[in-house]
């Protein structure tokens, strides 16, 4: 039997996305765990959520990549069903550097793992959830990061860059899908306590910048899930095409 409630939710194997899959189980929701090259990870996480009753698939699927995408909507419709709620929280991060040294290369690279992704997943949600397309509705909600608002300067603006355009493709969406049963959000972290910082080369990021927080300490993974919850939710019914600053005064 179909579970009426289905989430996807990219790169879900480690950090936020992993925290939001734990949290979307414990309220019923069929879990389709996305992972792009860390399979470990995430097939232990699938094997905790089923030994809690869960019903959970993983799919491999790189999420910048157009075939991949279909594939990974057409995987969720044949084992699980067509998606109640999309979360796009899939991003990466380069070493920490300053925008004169980047190459056209690696600002490529932000942008499609972190944007081209986004709209990709998006598109295919829609067809699925929009009455245009004989959907039931539902929401997407999109990871984005208090760098979109502070420019992340000498260190990441490419990566702050493509979550403002996220933030963009979130209200313009948002706009798109208002009369087809779709509500479109965001979230943006400030600094949260995951692994995503030692991509950047400095695992302990938030604990040299704490003190620049006006809470005095950095954030955690379930205090940025439990706003993707409720934003999914229907206690949230009545918000579309806005954004959930979760970076503790900043």
């Amino acid at each position: 039997m179909q579970s009426s409630k289905i989430v996807v939710i990219t790169g879900s194997g480690r950090g936020i996305g992993a925290t939001t899959a734990e949290l979307f189980a414990e309220h019923g929701y069929a879990i389709c765990l996305n992972y792009k090259s860390q399979a470990a990870p995430a097939n232990e996480l699938a094997e905790k959520l089923r030994s809690q009753g869960a019903k959970c698939i993983v799919v491999q699927a790189d999420v910048a990549q157009e075939d991949d995408v279909v594939r990974l909507f057409e995987q969720v419709d044949k084992e699980l069903g067509p998606v109640s709620v999309l979360v796009n929280n899939a991003g990466i991060l380069k070493q920490q550097m300053r925008l004169e040294d980047m190459t056209a290369e690696r600002i490529n690279t932000i942008l499609i793992n972190n944007v081209t992704s986004a709209f990709l997943c998006a598109r295919e949600a829609v067809k699925r959830m929009s009455f245009k397309y004989d959907g039931q509705g539902g929401s997407i909600i999109n990871v984005s990061s208090g760098a979109a608002k502070t420019g992340s300067p000498n260190e990441y603006v490419d990566y702050a860059a493509s979550k403002a355009a996220m933030d963009a493709m979130t209200r313009g969406l948002s706009l798109e899908v208002a009369t087809q049963g779709i509500r479109v959000n965001g979230v943006r972290p400030g600094l949260i306590y995951t692994d995503m910082h030692a991509d950047g080369g400095e695992p302990g990021r938030v604990d040299r910048l704490k003190e620049k927080i006006p809470m005095q300490r950095g954030g955690e993974p379930i205090e940025i899930a439990e706003a993707i919850y409720w934003l999914a939710s229907d206690k949230a019914s009545f918000a579309t095409g806005t954004n959930i600053d979760l970076m503790g005064g900043l």
